[in-house]
């Protein structure tokens, strides 16, 4: 009976979500999708985003803060909806959340990239601090030692995105102007390894008139945390779904840009758990 309750009352209870501004809302937006009944916590760090600028140990300090305060909310998981952080979460970040599982958004790519032949070429690309830590070739063969991978930090990608330069002559550019790299030349896949780049996603496939597969993270990361919560028994069956959206620093133009990437109207509310 016990036991019951435990369960019963824990299913009720939010997934956390974080990232340094809104890309992490693609991951949010596609765990809505996949799971309607889920209640989502949303927090934002705009006081410092972008964090793929920022260093390893500042980005540990910022995701400890985030997760102790996404804690006090009594998140039953908690995603780092956001690579670069997801890059540097070693156990000292991890640890801190005791009985709360927390997710990546870099695991479930691997898993799903794993399957592809080890004959096929992958291209990554992602912010400086995802890109410098290689923790995708690094995952990557581990699993096939053979497995060519090939990188290319993208720093003015999430910026572009951020600003709402979607679908634009001046994305385009842009966007032609990585992907021409020598660095990417003869992939046969691409992964999106930053939460912004769902968001350009057919913008990328146009690029290469759809004869490289890219590789759609953010459904693929939620159907993996649906795939989680069915299996600890954690799954919410009510469907009144809530959804609350924190930021470190509110601005209106960010509001309008969180709606975009969620797909709905929202409403921020401003707590800065740094000061």
């Amino acid at each position: 009976m016990v036991l019951f309750l435990y369960f019963y009352i824990m299913k009720k209870y939010p997934i956390g979500i974080f990232d340094s501004g809104i890309g992490g809302l693609t991951i949010a937006n596609a765990i809505k999708s996949v799971l309607p009944n889920e209640n989502i916590i949303y927090y934002g760090d705009t006081e410092h985003l972008p964090y793929g600028e920022k260093s390893k140990e500042a980005i540990q300090s910022f995701s400890k803060r985030i997760i102790r305060f996404l804690l006090t909310k009594r998140c039953k998981i908690i995603v780092i909806a956001c690579n670069s952080a997801s890059s540097v979460a070693d156990e000292s970040v991890t640890n801190i959340a005791c009985n709360t599982s927390i997710f990546n958004v870099i695991d479930p790519i691997i898993a799903e990239v794993s399957k592809i032949s080890t004959k096929d070429n992958i291209g990554v690309i992602g912010t400086k601090a995802t890109i410098s830590s290689g923790i995708y070739e690094e995952k990557l063969k581990k699993l096939c030692r053979n497995r060519k991978i090939k990188s290319l930090a993208t720093p003015l990608l999430a910026p572009m995105i951020e600003e709402g330069f979607i679908n634009e002559e001046i994305s385009n550019t842009i966007i032609a102007n990585y992907l021409s790299s020598t660095q990417l030349k003869n992939i046969n896949h691409l992964i999106l390894a930053c939460t912004h780049y769902p968001l350009i996603q057919q913008e990328i496939k146009k690029y290469y008139r759809n004869n490289v597969n890219v590789i759609d993270s953010a459904n693929i990361v939620a159907n993996y945390i649906a795939k989680k919560l069915e299996e600890d028994n954690l799954l919410n069956n009510e469907k009144l779904s809530e959804y609350n959206f924190y930021v470190s620093n509110y601005t209106d133009s960010f509001e309008k840009s969180a709606r975009f990437f969620f797909e709905e109207v929202i409403k921020l509310e401003q707590v800065n758990i740094f000061s």
